[in-house]
């Protein structure tokens, strides 16, 4: 059994905006709210590795964006990116 957590002083806009994301998930504000402490505790819990990585298509390489952005503007504001 866990153990109960109260936060006092929530503004009504966060409780409000905090419900709607919790809606559309289709959880109750109760599940998302433990959802949303739970993933935290594993952040802090983290030791700085990832658990996962992604991999950037060459388009998308820091470096490439960097890169093109000293060198007069980006693909994407000309409409040319993948």
């Amino acid at each position: 059994m866990g153990v109960a957590l109260q936060i006092h002083d929530v503004p009504e806009d966060v409780r409000e905006a905090l419900a709607e994301a919790a809606s559309r998930n289709g959880q109750t504000l109760q599940a998302y709210l433990l959802g949303l402490v739970t993933r935290e505790a594993r952040m802090i819990g983290n030791t700085g590795v990832a658990t996962f990585r992604v991999e950037l298509p060459d388009e998308a390489l820091p470096e490439k964006i960097i890169r093109e952005g000293r060198e007069g503007g980006f693909e994407i504001d000309r409409g040319e990116f993948p």
